[in-house]
Formats: structure tokens, C-alpha cells, sequence
């Protein structure tokens, strides 16, 4: 029994320096710009990612992220699908560092914060200005395209002139001119010719 207790023992604690092992070998790709390699180290290593601790894990996360930001074209890339997954990979970076710190190092973090910078305002539709650092948010045009079915915009309750009438639930007698019971819908009137 004490046999199968210390080779259970060895077995895990040999998976775990395997799985940072694999950490390490990727983390040398992405150094090396082998971003292709590093990230079918990283879809490799992704399903046992909670065999990590939290340390591991923020910094898996973070190189996942930063070789799909790396593989998406890097500061305004164009390949959608891999931003994306960017994004997810440094937000979860981001949240595991916060929780449980010192995972990251500080020249990490601000690469971060850049890069999650520029892909949420991708997201958010917000521009930056060129050189100012200023961000401001898009202006959504006031009118609708071309060719595009009027739309009813929608009625807000905040803003009595916006809001539909209240309907009196008690009524059941002619307040209509046509006699028609209030709630109930008037036929049109016969179309004069």
C-alpha cells in the first residue's frame, strides 16, 4: 500500500514538471518568434492548464495571448480570429494576476495592457488618435443608411414624451368615439370614394 502511495505521489509530481517543462519549452519559442510552434504548445498544454499553479497559469495565459496577438499581425493586425483569442488569453492573464499576483513580470504587465488596450477599443469601436494617446469613442451616425426600412425607435418609459400611453385596465365601457369598448381595436372607417 505505502508502495502504491509514493509511486501515485511520484507520478503527479512528475506531471506537473512536465507541464511547466512544456511551459518553458514554449515560452522559448514565442522568445525566439517561433509563434507557430509555441502556440501548438499552447493548444497542447491548454487542456491540463489547471494542473498549473496560479503563477503558471498567468503566465500561460499571457504567452497564449501575446503569440495570438504576435500571430495576428501584432499592433493594428488584421486576422480576426486569432485578436480574438488574443484578447481572451490576456483578459484571463490579466484576472489571474490580479487575484493572485507576482506571476507576470512589470514588463510584462504594461506589454498587457497595451495590447488589451488596442484589441478591446477594436471591440468598443473606439478610435485612437495618432500620436495624442486620446481615445474617443466612434460617433454612430444619426441617420440610417441608405436603402435601409424606417425603424420605430423604441419608446422609453424614463421619458414621458417617448413613452405609449397608459392603458386604464378598469375601462370596459365606450370611451372611443366609435362606440368600440376601450382595449378593443375600431374596425377602419369605410374608404370614401
Amino acid at each position: 500500500m505505502r508502495r502504491l502511495v509514493v509511486l501515485l505521489l511520484a507520478l503527479v509530481v512528475g506531471a506537473c514538471a512536465t507541464y511547466r517543462e512544456d511551459l518553458n519549452r514554449g515560452q522559448r519559442l514565442y522568445e525566439e518568434s517561433e509563434y507557430e510552434r509555441a502556440l501548438a504548445i499552447w493548444r497542447f498544454l491548454e487542456v491540463d492548464l489547471d494542473s498549473l499553479d496560479y503563477r503558471d497559469q498567468a503566465r500561460y495565459a499571457y504567452l497564449r495571448g501575446m503569440t495570438d496577438y504576435r500571430l495576428g499581425g501584432g499592433k493594428g493586425g488584421a486576422d480576426t480570429q486569432f485578436r480574438a483569442h488574443a484578447r481572451h488569453w490576456l483578459a484571463l492573464a490579466k484576472a489571474i494576476e490580479q487575484e493572485h499576483p507576482g506571476g507576470l513580470s512589470e514588463q510584462w504587465k504594461q506589454l498587457m495592457e497595451e495590447a488589451l488596450d488596442e484589441l478591446n477599443a477594436e471591440v468598443w469601436g473606439i478610435s485612437t488618435t495618432l500620436g495624442t494617446g486620446d481615445s474617443t469613442e466612434a460617433e454612430p451616425s444619426q441617420q440610417p443608411p441608405e436603402g435601409s426600412p424606417d425603424v420605430e425607435a423604441p419608446r422609453d418609459a424614463d421619458h414621458p414624451a417617448d413613452a405609449a400611453p397608459p392603458v386604464d385596465e378598469d375601462a370596459s365601457t365606450d370611451d372611443s368615439a366609435d362606440g368600440t369598448p376601450a382595449g378593443e381595436p375600431s374596425e377602419p372607417a369605410p374608404a370614401a370614394e
